[in-house]
């Protein structure tokens, strides 16, 4: 395909039929200040090695939608993090068109995912619908990519700056699973509860693979989201992230910050509000989903 470009390692592993998990790379970009970013991306990749299944960071670099991204491209969106445009799917094309390099969000890692023939990804959290949304209709692409590509994303749940009980029933409507591993609970991001219950709880990689599987298999259109609460070890305090959460809120609101700068502003003010908790915990989330993504990828 003109514009898509696997690596070496993931071409052979497609049509090897070894496992791979797809990562996004706005959180390199995005999500974490250089060299963190970069640091955590590369543990992220050797946890999924470790687990028995291959990597495959996704972006658009120079104008092709590229899966299995190289140490040094890894280097380059993190060394140039905000001046790397957020890539959702409406940006695809002009991403594409002006030949630059674009950090895909969930959208946009699911779609390029299933063109590739990657079917299970790793992330932190979903994007979902923003608190608010019934006036200003703040719903995050994620969510319509999750009911029409065949994708299932491993994350620990919907990011807690979300309206997560709007989220799931958005989801719902749409007909995405929620699957909930070794949990009856819908993690909120940070912290394993959020108040609101998955649509199934499943114990192994094994169960999980086989839903999968039965999903595609008879043609029913769209991915799965499979809740993957943080270690319980590696928690932050609720409240702690409630009250950091509702102070960037207001914040925000304040400043009339919206659209794609509302996210990274809300995750940034939280990480200094939490004197840096907020970031070991996403840390520690997302390699937690890797691991699982990784043995699930397995079994598929």
């Amino acid at each position: 395909m003109k514009y898509l470009d696997l690596s070496p390692e993931i071409k052979d592993a497609l049509k090897n039929k070894k496992p791979v998990v797809a990562l996004e790379s706005t959180i390199i970009a995005h999500g974490m200040p250089y060299p963190q970013n970069v640091e955590t991306a590369l543990l992220v990749e050797k946890t999924i090695r470790e687990n028995g299944a291959i990597p495959a960071t996704i972006a658009i670099i120079n104008g092709k939608m590229k899966a299995g991204l190289s140490n040094d491209e890894i280097d380059f969106l993190g060394k140039e993090g905000q001046n790397i445009p957020k890539t959702s799917r409406r940006d695809i094309p002009f991403i594409l068109s002006k030949k630059v390099s674009g950090a895909t969000t969930v959208a946009a890692t699911m779609i390029i995912a299933k063109r590739a023939g990657i079917k299970i990804f790793a992330t932190g959290g979903i994007g979902g619908v923003h608190r608010g949304a019934p006036k200003n209709m703040d719903i995050s692409a994620d969510l319509q990519e999750l009911a029409n590509t065949n994708v299932a994303v491993v994350c620990a749940g919907a990011k807690s700056i979300l309206d997560i009980g709007l989220t799931l029933e958005y989801l719902e409507t749409h007909g995405v699973p929620v699957i909930g591993y070794r949990t009856n609970d819908f993690p909120a991001f940070y912290t394993r509860k959020s108040g609101f219950n998955v649509d199934y709880k499943l114990d192994s990689p094994k169960e999980i693979a086989a839903a999968l599987k039965i999903k595609w298999k008879i043609k029913l259109k769209g991915g799965v989201v499979i809740a993957n609460p943080i270690p319980e070890k590696d928690e932050p305090s609720f409240f702690e992230m409630k009250k950091a959460t509702e102070q960037a809120q207001r914040e925000a609101g304040s400043k009339n910050i919206k659209g794609k700068k509302i996210t990274p502003f809300l995750l940034g003010r939280i990480k200094e509000l939490t004197g840096g908790k907020s970031l070991e915990a996403n840390i520690k989330l997302v390699l937690n989903n890797a691991r699982l993504a990784a043995v699930v990828a397995r079994e598929m």
